[in-house]
């Protein structure tokens, strides 16, 4: 059987890593570096070995989601998508996203909501298309459309200071083809006809006077 014959501390200070008949065998954190209680001249079988190293994997592997969740708010979609890029073993991800969901850091109606806020602060748009961004998340309609249906917003306002800082791109163009720019703009950024056509025919008026 495989033999522990060294252990040594890795530069982070919160692994170590251990070796095996004179060869590296795996890195452990050390919290359960000291739960095994492995240490020089154990012996070690194949089984045994195996398990260490997907406990070891399993813990490296949250150390650096938990950064990665905690930054923000995050929706499952987005913590599976990392688990790709990470290229994590399918094998970690139920009890990777179990340890976040007590842990209270992935919520879809939390993300959505934090979202919603972020885009009204910083990059206005109409409800179509922040319904259209959160589906593309992976929050379920029924969630995307309770958000927004909470939400207090001025749509027409929103789209009249959209219109304001993009007007002078248009002012040179025929009144038709303006009223047609202005249109398409705030339809690309979600709004409904009725706000589009109120707040067009508005900014038209007070640069037509």
């Amino acid at each position: 059987m495989p033999t522990v014959t060294s252990i040594k501390p890795q530069r982070n200070q919160k692994r170590v890593n251990v070796y095996l008949d004179d060869k590296f065998g795996f890195g452990i954190d050390i919290e359960n570096f000291v739960k095994l209680g492995l240490k020089v001249e154990q012996e070690l079988k194949e089984e045994e070995i195996e398990k260490i190293v997907k406990k070891a994997e399993f813990q490296k592997t949250l150390d650096k989601l938990l950064r990665f969740a905690t930054l923000r708010p995050r929706s499952e979609k987005e913590i599976k998508d990392w688990f790709k890029k990470r290229k994590v073993h399918e094998s970690l991800y139920k009890e990777l996203l179990n340890r976040l969901s007590k842990l209270e850091l992935i919520d879809d109606k939390k993300f959505a909501k934090w979202w919603v806020d972020q885009r009204n602060t910083f990059k206005p748009r109409g409800k179509r298309v922040l319904e259209m961004e959160l589906r593309l998340k992976g929050i379920k309609k029924e969630i995307a459309q309770e958000i927004l249906g909470d939400l207090k917003v001025n749509e027409e306002k929103v789209a009249k200071d959209l219109l304001q800082k993009k007007v002078y791109r248009w002012k040179s163009l025929p009144v038709l083809e303006r009223k047609l720019k202005m249109s398409q703009f705030l339809a690309r950024k979600g709004f409904g006809w009725d706000v589009i056509e109120k707040s067009v025919d508005k900014m038209l008026k007070l640069h037509l006077e």
